[in-house]
């Protein structure tokens, strides 16, 4: 009979995800439950449990080896080591970070906690934000690609359903047209234009194009490599139309002190975005924005002030309503297409959505209910197109790119083909040669630099000190093939920016959610949470007494040592997420209201 056992350690809120009270005979230790019975039985469990616990249920941890010492900094002497040869496993675990919810759900939602965070707090304030944000004219934006080929859809022009997330109206049919003449639903080659099917939510055909021949997939995934651009030049657009409408009105710019002692003048009013990528089931990419009105402090730059008197939420929707429409470029030049693409925003009546955001919990868009929108898509990728691969090489990319494939496998193809290399090197046969003979060595003679005797017509000191210089500087792309991108970001479709990005002065930073986090949990078992409101470091208590940790880690590989091992972690971190729910849940039914999107980062 073995030991009763909690799979994951007591805390002081709940227990652990069960007890573990088997009496029949163990399974073999090959096998993925064999496996974790052994460990779960062993009687080092709980110092295992307590030597994982900074992987918390992550589904493919870094494994790191090395040593650390322990060293006082008076006189350097080391005062212990110890290596992680004697530690469980070897190795210790981290989490792997991970945003996307399908290749690791428990540092996902980590990322989508912090994401909701950063998100409402500069909407509302808080975690170092002003609370008079909330004052500020905001709006939610949603800009959408344009058309590249009919697409199945679900359209439904009056919901008459109490809540859209259990939408259960009605649907108008796919494409329906009135022409009965059979020759008039047909496309050019000869597959049927029309759709007369009315498609439930998870239907599998939305976002499919009713002819593939007829879609232009090159366009699409270039659309996605510029997106980035067009979303960057329709900010600067939106402030450039508030700066204008300023000065109509008499509002003076602002001198402010640069970095050089120097001082300009800007434009009273800033605009402070924060933006989410979606891909959608058709796989062109589409943004997510919340869009904030700032004012401008002539003494301290950096600070989030209200916006001029004067500017209302209305000028933000008609400042982005005119970018959206305006910006528009053209792609440079491709052998495929001499005169590039054009990337531009899908019909700005259909194709952008601007709504206005409520701070005071009332209206039908409000800060917690953007925020839990925004902070849900930052975890997702290319799942909504069924496309769920990592990084493709030339050795992988026959298994998912064909040109007569289905829609995602046509999309990758046109990634890989368009981004190919433009100049194609001559080779070595074909260049013409140099029959000239070859210059000898010079005269001797003296470097004026360094001094060095030399009989090479360039000093090789020089230029072996010149060469040093230059192996430490950055190095530039190989290439000036703009399109090149495309093949390094193909398992994305073509998409290469970040799923989540923000203006500098929206919100705090990612990094100081993770360093609070970190501080809170030193300190939690000290009951000293409500003594470090701010972030603690390290180098702000040091002294001439406090032992230094030096350590020496490697990478040793990703994932759990065990299939045994990996079963127990995961089993702990779905628990872990369903008792955290369910206590959102009850809590929000004590206190009568609807449940948040996501809990304190800490």
């Amino acid at each position: 009979m073995a030991s009763t056992l909690d799979l994951t350690p007591r805390t002081a809120v709940a227990r652990g995800v069960g007890s573990n009270a088997d009496t029949t005979p163990p399974v073999y230790d090959y096998t993925a439950a064999g496996s974790a019975f052994e460990r779960a039985t062993s009687p080092d469990y709980f110092g295992w449990l307590e030597h994982v616990r900074a992987a918390a249920g992550c589904t493919r941890p870094v494994r790191l080896a090395g040593q650390f010492l322990t060293v006082e900094q008076s006189t350097g002497r080391v005062l212990d080591q110890r290596h992680t040869d004697g530690m469980p496993d070897a190795a210790i675990y981290t989490a792997c970070g991970n945003r996307r919810a399908t290749v690791c759900p428990s540092c996902a939602q980590t990322y989508q906690r912090d994401a909701f965070q950063l998100l409402r707090a500069g909407l509302v304030g808080g975690k170092g934000v002003p609370e008079t944000v909330a004052a500020h004219p905001a709006v939610f934006a949603t800009f959408t690609a344009p058309s590249f080929g009919t697409v199945h859809t679900r359209v439904i022009r009056r919901h008459t359903c109490a809540s859209r997330k259990r939408c259960d109206c009605r649907a108008e049919p796919c494409h329906a047209r009135r022409n009965t003449d059979p020759a008039a639903g047909l496309c050019p080659h000869g597959r049927p234009a029309v759709c007369w099917a009315r498609h439930e939510p998870g239907d599998a055909v939305l976002g499919r194009p009713l002819c593939l021949d007829c879609y232009d997939h090159d366009h699409q995934v270039v659309w996605n490599l510029f997106s980035g651009e067009l979303w960057h030049r329709t900010k600067q657009a939106a402030e450039r139309w508030l700066a204008k409408l300023a000065r109509r009105r008499g509002v003076p710019r602002v001198e402010i002190a640069t970095a050089a002692g120097k001082t300009r003048k800007v434009p009273p009013i800033r605009l402070s975005p924060g933006k989410v990528a979606e891909l959608q089931a058709r796989g062109a990419v589409h943004f997510h924005a919340i869009a904030r009105l700032d004012g401008v402090d002539p003494t301290d730059p950096t600070a989030v002030v209200p916006p001029p008197p004067g500017f209302t939420t209305g000028d933000l929707i008609d400042a982005l309503h005119h970018a959206a429409a305006q910006i528009t470029f053209h792609t440079p030049p491709h052998p495929d297409r001499a005169d590039g693409w054009p990337i531009a925003w899908g019909d700005p009546d259909k194709g952008l959505d601007l709504r206005p955001i409520s701070t005071t919990g009332t209206g039908d868009v409000t800060d917690g209910l953007v925020a839990g929108y925004l902070a849900k898509y930052a975890t997702k990728s290319t799942e909504a197109t069924g496309h769920t691969s990592t990084r493709l090489t030339a050795d992988t990319i026959g298994d998912y790119a064909d040109p007569d494939g289905d829609h995602t496998a046509r999309l990758i193809d046109a990634c890989w083909r368009i981004g190919r290399p433009t100049r194609t090197p001559v080779p070595l046969s074909e260049r013409p040669r140099d029959h000239r003979p070859r210059p000898g060595f010079v005269p001797a003679w003296e470097c004026p630099d360094c001094g060095t005797h030399t009989r090479y017509a360039a000093c090789p000191v020089c230029v072996a000190i010149r060469q040093a210089s230059l192996d430490t500087e950055p190095t530039k792309p190989a290439t000036n093939n703009p399109y090149a991108r495309l093949r390094r970001w193909a398992h994305m479709l073509g998409f290469g920016g970040h799923f989540l990005t923000k203006g500098r002065r929206y919100s705090v930073t990612f990094q100081l959610l993770r360093d609070t986090r970190v501080s809170y949990r030193r300190h939690e078992h000290h009951h000293q949470a409500d003594d470090h409101t701010g972030t603690l470091r390290a180098v702000d208590h040091l002294d001439d007494t406090t032992p230094l940790i030096v350590g020496t880690l490697t990478f040793a590989g990703v994932g759990w040592h065990t299939t045994g091992d990996a079963l127990l972690a995961a089993t702990a971190a779905a628990m872990a997420r369903e008792r955290r729910t369910t206590g959102r849940e009850e809590l929000a039914h004590e206190l009568g209201t609807t449940p948040a999107s996501a809990p304190a980062a800490a």
